[in-house]
């Protein structure tokens, strides 16, 4: 099976003083504003960092999902924050890294278990295959 799925964006003018548009195919996003403001200045809008977190936090609690489902445990509540690091590097920017932070109440899960799950989502989710970063995981299970 393959699936398909855009987004798009939209631009005009210069890097600093131009606006952009980025929308998704579902329509979640529909000419939601970004620009360097918004990248680099912390102004209103969206960026890409952002926007890969939040694909990121939401493939890896699918993931994990499905991996705990596989061992029989539900989840009661998960909530994944992802932290996409931008930095300037030679000149240029990369995103150096990103860190998952999880905090997950799973009835029955014990924290060794728990470890080893949220660590098998970390590593299989698609996203996490996509970027080419270091990735980290900081798994919080409470009671």
């Amino acid at each position: 099976m393959k699936i398909n799925r855009h987004g798009t964006a939209q631009w005009q003018g210069g890097t600093k003083d131009g606006k952009g548009m980025i929308s998704t195919e579902s329509g979640a996003l529909n000419s939601y504003p970004y620009g360097f403001a918004s990248r680099f200045e912390g102004k209103p809008g969206t960026n890409p960092e952002e926007l890969i977190g939040a694909a990121h936090a939401g493939c890896f609690t699918m993931a994990l999902s499905l991996i705990l489902h596989q061992e029989k445990l539900t989840a009661e509540l998960m909530e994944t924050t992802a932290t996409v690091t931008l930095e300037q590097v030679d000149g240029g920017y990369s995103i150096t890294s990103v860190h998952l932070r999880l905090k997950a109440k799973i009835p029955g899960a014990d924290q060794e278990t728990f470890q080893r799950l949220a660590g098998m989502a970390k590593a299989g989710c698609p996203v996490s295959k996509l970027l080419k970063t270091e990735i980290t995981l900081d798994p919080i299970l409470v009671s």
